[in-house]
């Protein structure tokens, strides 16, 4: 499986695609890029998914700060937001390349900014206004892709899971 289509009829359906990914997703380091126009749900998605993984504090939108990181040991979730980087080059004088690595899950707002020094991604999630819900397409972009949509999507199939408000 290669991508999958989802619709997300609130808020709260956008917390719990973040969970559900998180769990499928959190076994070893991944990058996930995060395309779609502001307000669409990618700080919304992020919040679910690092809350998802212990998290219990306030999860904050790194648009000023380029990178919040969250230490959830043995791993490290960095959330970037690149709406406001001009140039990939300023990505550069943060120290970029230092944040992936084999212990680092990093989801990536607005990646496009920053294509030509980012590490390839192995998941992309477009999210895409459709009136007052949220259509989300998921791409595996990488063999480690592959496996988390697979895993994601049998996550979304069990029925001992609540995925209300998440439309397949």
């Amino acid at each position: 499986m290669k991508e999958h289509f989802l619709s997300l009829i609130d808020e709260r359906a956008t917390l719990k695609l973040g969970a559900i990914l998180a769990t499928a997703s959190c076994h070893h380091a991944i990058v996930i890029a995060l395309f779609g126009d502001l307000g669409a749900g990618k700080t919304t998605f992020s919040r679910g998914f690092i809350q998802a993984l212990g998290y219990t504090g306030k999860v904050k939108s790194p648009t000023y700060t380029l990178v919040e990181s969250y230490s959830l040991f043995p791993k490290t979730i960095h959330h970037f937001d690149f709406y406001r980087v001009s140039d990939p080059q300023e990505l550069e004088w943060i120290g970029i390349r230092d944040y992936f690595n084999e212990q680092a899950i990093c989801l990536i707002e607005w990646p496009d900014k920053g294509i030509s020094v980012l590490p390839e991604a192995d998941l992309g999630l477009h999210f895409i206004y459709q009136g007052q819900k949220r259509d989300v397409q998921l791409v595996a972009l990488s063999d480690q892709g592959v496996d988390s949509l697979k895993h994601f999507i049998d996550l979304l199939q069990n029925p001992k899971n609540d995925v209300t408000g998440i439309l397949r």
